[in-house]
C-alpha cells in the first residue's frame, strides 16, 4: 500500500515561502538610514532601492507567465528560495566590495527581488493544486504569513539593532538568508501537485477574453493599492501625527498595521465555510474606506492612528480573497492566471503608494491628502465587486 503524500510539509514550505518574501519586502526599508550615514548615499538615490525592488518583481511577474509551466513548479520555486538567500547575502556583503555601494544595494536587490517575484507567483497555485478542503479559508491563512513575517522582520531587527547596535547588521542580513535557505530544502522534498493538466491550461489569448479575468485583474490593482499605499506610510504618518520616535513609530504603525492584517487573515481562514467571500470583501472594501477617510480627515491624532490600525483588517483578505474567486470561477486559467494576477497586485502596490507621494507633494507636504487620494482603491474595488455580482448571476454567461 503507497504512503500517502504528506502536504502539510507542501503548506509549510509554503507559509516560510511568504515569510522569505515579507523579509525581502520589509528588511532593506529598515536600513535606509543606516545607508544614508554610512555610505553617504542620498535620500533621493536611496528612494532607487524600492523602485528596483518592485520594477524587478514586476517584471518576473510577467515573465514566470511563459517559463513557469515549461519548467516546473518544483525547479522554479527552490530557485526562487536559492536567489532569494543569495540576494540577502549579497546585502551584506557587496556594497563593501563594490566601489560604489549602490551598485551593490542594487545588485542585491535584484537577486532577492526575482526571488521574491517567484514566491508570489508560485505559492498561491502550489497550496491551490493540494487536495485540501476549503481552500478560500486555507488561502487567506496562507497570505496571513506574509503579514507574520513582516512582524518579524521589524519586532526581530528592532530587537537585534538594540541589543547589538546598527554596525552590525550585516549579521542580521546573514540570519535573515538562513530562512530561504532552510527552506530551499523543504521545497526540494515536499509533494507538489500542478494546478492543471499538461496542455489543458487556459491560453493567454482566451484568457484575455474573458469579461471575468478582467474584473479580476481590477480588483487586484485596487487591493494592492488598498494595502500597500497605507502599510507602507504608516511609519511616516505615524510619527507624523503622534510625533514618536522611529522605533516606537515603526511598531505603532506598520507593524501594528500588519498583525491586525495578519488576525483577518487568520480569521477568515478559520470562519470561511460560515462567511460568503463576495460579501465579506465588500464589507472590508466599506470599511477600508471609513479607515482612509478617518486617518486623513480626523483632527486628533488618536483617532488618526486608529483609522491607520484598523486599515490593516480591511485589507486583509482582498488580495488572497480576489485570488480564491479567481480560482473557483476560472479554475482551468493556470499559472498564468496566477501570474498576471500577481502582476496586477504589485502595479498597485506601485502606483497606490507612489500615488500618495504625489499628491501629498502637491499639496505641500500634507500627507493627509495623500492618503485621502487612496480612498479611491476601495471605492474601485466596492463597484467592481457589484458588477461582478451582477455578472455571475446573469443567465446563459460562460464564465471559464
Amino acid at each position: 500500500m503507497s504512503k500517502q503524500p504528506n502536504y502539510r510539509k507542501t503548506l509549510l514550505a509554503c507559509y516560510l515561502g511568504f515569510i522569505t518574501q515579507a523579509i525581502s519586502a520589509n528588511f532593506a526599508p529598515l536600513l535606509f538610514l543606516i545607508f544614508k550615514n554610512t555610505y553617504g548615499i542620498s535620500l533621493e538615490k536611496i528612494a532607487l532601492i524600492p523602485m528596483v525592488f518592485y520594477l524587478t518583481q514586476l517584471l518576473i511577474d510577467f515573465a514566470a507567465t511563459k517559463f513557469v509551466d515549461r519548467i516546473g513548479y518544483r525547479i522554479c520555486v527552490v530557485v526562487s528560495q536559492v536567489v532569494s538567500a543569495a540576494g540577502l547575502i549579497m546585502l551584506a556583503v557587496l556594497p563593501e566590495l563594490f566601489p560604489s555601494p549602490l551598485a551593490g544595494i542594487l545588485t542585491a536587490v535584484v537577486f532577492y527581488a526575482m526571488g521574491s517575484g517567484l514566491i508570489e507567483v508560485l505559492v498561491s497555485p502550489i497550496v491551490e493544486a493540494c487536495p485540501f478542503e476549503n481552500k478560500d479559508g486555507m488561502m487567506s491563512l496562507l497570505h496571513s504569513f506574509y503579514c507574520w513575517g513582516s512582524v518579524g522582520v521589524i519586532l526581530g531587527s528592532t530587537l537585534f539593532f538594540k541589543a547589538f547596535g546598527v554596525a552590525n547588521w550585516q549579521i542580521l542580513a546573514l540570519i535573515w538568508a538562513l530562512v530561504p535557505l532552510y527552506n530551499t530544502f523543504n521545497f526540494i522534498v515536499c509533494p507538489i501537485e500542478r494546478l492543471v493538466e499538461d496542455g489543458k491550461s487556459m491560453r493567454i489569448s482566451n484568457l484575455f477574453r474573458l469579461p471575468l479575468f478582467w474584473m479580476m485583474v481590477l480588483l487586484m490593482v485596487c487591493s494592492g493599492a488598498s494595502e500597500v499605499s497605507m502599510a507602507q506610510w504608516a511609519s511616516t504618518f505615524t510619527e507624523a501625527a503622534i510625533g514618536v520616535s522611529k522605533t516606537v513609530g515603526d511598531l505603532a504603525g506598520p507593524c501594528l498595521f500588519a498583525v491586525l492584517m495578519g488576525i483577518s487573515r487568520v480569521f477568515y481562514g478559520k470562519m470561511s465555510a460560515k462567511l460568503d467571500l463576495t460579501k465579506t470583501m465588500f464589507m472590508c472594501s466599506a470599511l477600508c474606506i471609513i479607515c482612509y477617510l478617518l486617518a486623513s480627515l480626523s483632527s486628533l491624532p488618536v483617532l488618526g492612528l486608529t483609522g491607520c490600525a484598523l486599515c490593516g483588517i480591511s485589507v486583509g483578505i482582498m488580495w488572497p480573497g480576489t485570488i480564491s474567486i479567481s480560482a473557483q470561477r476560472c479554475p482551468m486559467g493556470g499559472t498564468a492566471m496566477f501570474a498576471f494576477l500577481a502582476l496586477a497586485g504589485d502595479l498597485g502596490a506601485t502606483v497606490g503608494p507612489s500615488m500618495v507621494g504625489h499628491f501629498s507633494v502637491v499639496a505641500g507636504g500634507n500627507l493627509k491628502i495623500g492618503l485621502l487620494s487612496a480612498a479611491i482603491f476601495p471605492v474601485v474595488l466596492i463597484f467592481v465587486l457589484v458588477v461582478l455580482k451582477i455578472y455571475l448571476k446573469a443567465p446563459a454567461k460562460k464564465h471559464e
